[in-house]
């Protein structure tokens, strides 16, 4: 990995973080709570227009291993 683009990366989320303080501890509590084989993630996005997006999966084991190669990515920056 590109050590520039992964220091712009992290300065993007520093920023996320900053302009969005809850949603890092969301994610947090989510991930306290014990991702696991089975859980299903919903997506809902609603555009300036009122238009609803929405998505859902269920996470299989493939799913957990990326999730905790992010966290430990990030946290470890």
């Amino acid at each position: 990995m590109n050590p520039m683009k992964l220091l712009q990366i992290k300065s993007a989320l520093d920023r996320f973080k900053a302009n969005h303080p809850k949603f890092p501890r969301y994610l947090s509590a989510v991930y306290q709570k014990g991702l696991r084989k089975g859980t299903l993630m919903e997506f809902k996005v609603t555009t300036p227009e009122g238009e609803e997006l929405s998505a859902n999966i269920r996470l299989n084991e493939e799913d957990i291993a990326l999730f905790r190669e992010m966290k430990e990515l990030f946290q470890n920056q």
